[in-house]
C-alpha cells in the first residue's frame, strides 16, 4: 500500500493544492511587525517566524501574546546583515566568540558565520533563542533559518536535532533532484539524500515545494510574478516566502531593498489575490496544521 500524501495526512485530497504563505523576518523592525500582523489579519499571510535577537522582538511577543490563535514559528538568526541596524547573540560572546564578527555583532553573511563559529557555538545560540521566546510566552509552531544558514552542511544536523529534541518542527523539503543539487553545492551539505532518509525514520515533517521571493522590479511586474506562481501551482503542499514591510522612514532606512517589501506587503493584502486564490480552489494552510504531524508515525 503506498504511503499517504502530505496532503493526504492533513485530511485532503492527493490532487488538492495547498498553499501556506510564510511571512519572515517578523521582529526585525517595527514596520516589518506592522505590515505583516495587518497581512495575518486582513490579508492572505497564513503563518511567520519571529527573529528573537532583534530590536523589535518584544514588540512581537506582546502581539503573539494577546493574539494566541495566530501561527508563529522562530526564524533562528545567525546573521546580521545590514549596514548600520545590527543586533548581536543571545548568548554571551565569551560561550560564543565564533558568532561575533570584529565590530561584535553576528557576522553579515551566512558565509562569514559558516567560517568562524562552531556547530556548538550555533547550537547553543539557537538553544537560547527557543528559551527566549518561551520565556516571553510564545508557543511557536515551528523553526525556519534566517538566510538560509542553518541549511549548511555543518549546522543542518544541528538544527534538524533541536527541532526534534524542543518539540519544534523545523522547516525541510522534500529532496527532489533539484534541491538535492542545490543542498550540495550551495549549502556544501554532503550527502542530502542521506539525510532525508534519517530524518524520515524519525517522522520529520517534508514540504513538497517551496518558492521564495518575486521577481520584477514594480509592483505590477512582481503581482504577475506571484498570480502567474498560484496559477501554476502544483498539488501538495507549497510554501510562499514572503518579506513584508510598511512604507516608512524606519524600513527606507534600513535596507535599499524597502520596495520589494513594501509590495509583498500590498499583494498579501490585495482583495484580488484572495479573490484567486479562492477562484483556483486553492486552500490556504499553516504551520499549526503541520506541526500536529511532526514526528509522529506516518499511518498506512
Amino acid at each position: 500500500m503506498l504511503e499517504p500524501t502530505l496532503a493526504e495526512r492533513l485530511g485532503y485530497k492527493a490532487t488538492d493544492r495547498l498553499l501556506l504563505i510564510h511571512a519572515d523576518d517578523v521582529g526585525m523592525c517595527h514596520s516589518v511587525n506592522a505590515a505583516t500582523t495587518d497581512a495575518m489579519e486582513r490579508g492572505v499571510v497564513t503563518c511567520a517566524s519571529i527573529m528573537v535577537p532583534c530590536p523589535w522582538f518584544p514588540e512581537i511577543a506582546a502581539y503573539c501574546r494577546e493574539h494566541p490563535e495566530k501561527d508563529f514559528g522562530l526564524h533562528l538568526t545567525l546573521t546580521s546583515e545590514w549596514k548600520y541596524y545590527r543586533w548581536k547573540p543571545l548568548t554571551a560572546a565569551k560561550e560564543t566568540p565564533g558568532l561575533l564578527d570584529k565590530e561584535g555583532f553576528i557576522h553579515r553573511d551566512e558565509g562569514d558565520t559558516a567560517r568562524h563559529a562552531s556547530a556548538a557555538e550555533v547550537e547553543k545560540e539557537i538553544r537560547a533563542q527557543i528559551a527566549r521566546a518561551r520565556e516571553f510566552g510564545l508557543k511557536p509552531t515551528h523553526i525556519d533559518s534566517h538566510m538560509g544558514t542553518l541549511f549548511a552542511g555543518v549546522f543542518y544536523p544541528t538544527y534538524t536535532k533541536v527541532g526534534r529534541e524542543t518539540g519544534l518542527m523545523p522547516m525541510v523539503l522534500y529532496p527532489t533532484p533539484e534541491r538535492i543539487a542545490q543542498a550540495k553545492n550551495e549549502f556544501g551539505q554532503r550527502d542530502p539524500l542521506g539525510s532525508y532518509q534519517q530524518l524520515k525514520k524519525q517522522n520529520f515533517v517534508f514540504l513538497d515545494y517551496l518558492k521564495e521571493g518575486a521577481e520584477g522590479s514594480t509592483l505590477e511586474a512582481r503581482r504577475k510574478h506571484y498570480y502567474d506562481a498560484l496559477r501554476a501551482l502544483k498539488p501538495g503542499v507549497t510554501e510562499f516566502i514572503v518579506h513584508l514591510s510598511l512604507d516608512d522612514a524606519e524600513i527606507r532606512h534600513i535596507t535599499g531593498n524597502w520596495e520589494a517589501r513594501w509590495n509583498e506587503y500590498q499583494l498579501m493584502t490585495d482583495p484580488r489575490t484572495r479573490e484567486l486564490i479562492d477562484s483556483l480552489g486553492i486552500k490556504l494552510i499553516g504551520y499549526r496544521e503541520l506541526s500536529k504531524l511532526a514526528f509522529k508515525p506516518v499511518a498506512a
